[in-house]
């Protein structure tokens, strides 16, 4: 039986951890009392104690926590900003990185939400030598506004909410979104993208989308030989399902909020024989944050990835 303990309970990720992490019988869950939630010593003691910790904290809280944490049997989760351009921190995307990198690690940097799906879609592709890494590419991602925390949340829900809010709204706009260094490390590109993320007036789903020209590729493939190369990369992953032309083409339109309330990632090839588009579609609190927390949790523990998790 491990012992479980999530640093920052409170925010939208923890809550969504605890609410996945109380229904199951292989782990015991810490629960630090409310009075002290923010003591230094109590954390302190909590962390040490975990088998498993996951810190769903601001950066600066996150690496305070870190620092907390001398007990070399801790594996720390960290779902923040902060560790995942660390060379000393796994990233945590096992379908990327590797079941067996994560297993072995005790600090393990849960992936940004918009860079789970920039990152699903473009490392195959330089992986396999399909996207060459000086390519200059551009992304939009949808996201539901929960994305934003307690604080979106409330705005987006009030009963006298702006009308500006019924609409989705472009942000980021000075290029310096947080997520950008992880997707361009871990893709091992050049450049960063061009960035345009857009939060949307639904609760929960993402849709990232790279724009593709066939020319772009090599061997100029077309789009049956790209899906072929997402299907033989995520062969054998029960999280990322790559959707056939077939089931594609019966969507008719790609929703944000399709995926929500799952912890799994669909990739859709779109477009044709010149212009395509590929987008990965999820849940930005399932696979975008609480739900690959868990996965990693999983295989920490030696269970399938999916283990408990909303496919």
């Amino acid at each position: 039986m491990k012992h479980v303990f999530i640093d920052g309970s409170a925010g939208t990720t923890g809550l969504q951890l605890r609410s996945r992490l109380e229904q199951r019988e292989d782990i015991t869950l810490l629960n630090l009392p409310e009075e002290q939630r923010k003591d230094p010593e109590a954390r302190r003691e909590y962390l040490n104690r975990a088998d498993i910790a996951f810190l769903c904290l601001p950066d600066a809280a996150a690496v305070e926590a870190a620092a907390l944490t001398d007990n070399p049997e801790t594996c720390i989760i960290d779902t923040s900003t902060a560790h995942r351009v660390s060379p000393d921190w796994v990233y945590g995307f096992p379908e990327i990185t590797g079941q067996a990198a994560v297993k072995g690690a005790k600090r393990i940097a849960n992936p940004g939400c918009h860079a789970t799906g920039f990152i699903s879609l473009v490392y195959p592709l330089v992986h396999a030598g399909v996207l060459s890494k000086d390519c200059l590419l551009s992304c939009f991602s949808l996201t539901g506004y929960s994305g934003g925390g307690k604080q979106m949340i409330g705005d987006y829900e009030a009963p006298n909410r702006p009308e500006t809010l019924a609409s989705g709204g472009i942000y980021g706009l000075n290029q310096k979104h947080k997520h950008l260094p992880e997707m361009q490390k871990i893709c091992g590109l050049d450049s960063a993208p061009i960035f345009c993320p857009i939060v949307e007036p639904y609760l929960k789903g993402m849709a990232t989308t790279v724009p593709l020209f066939g020319a772009q590729l090599a061997g100029n493939m077309d789009m049956e030989q790209l899906r072929q190369v997402y299907g033989d990369f995520y062969a054998g992953q029960p999280l990322i399902h790559v959707l056939t032309e077939a089931e594609a083409g019966e969507l008719g339109k790609i929703y944000g909020n399709r995926k929500a309330g799952t912890d799994s990632l669909d990739i859709i090839v779109s477009g044709n024989p010149e212009r395509f588009t590929v987008t990965a579609l999820f849940d930005n609190l399932g696979k975008g944050a609480s739900g690959a927390a868990v996965e990693n949790m999983n295989l920490i523990m030696g269970l399938s990835p999916e283990t408990g998790l909303v496919i």
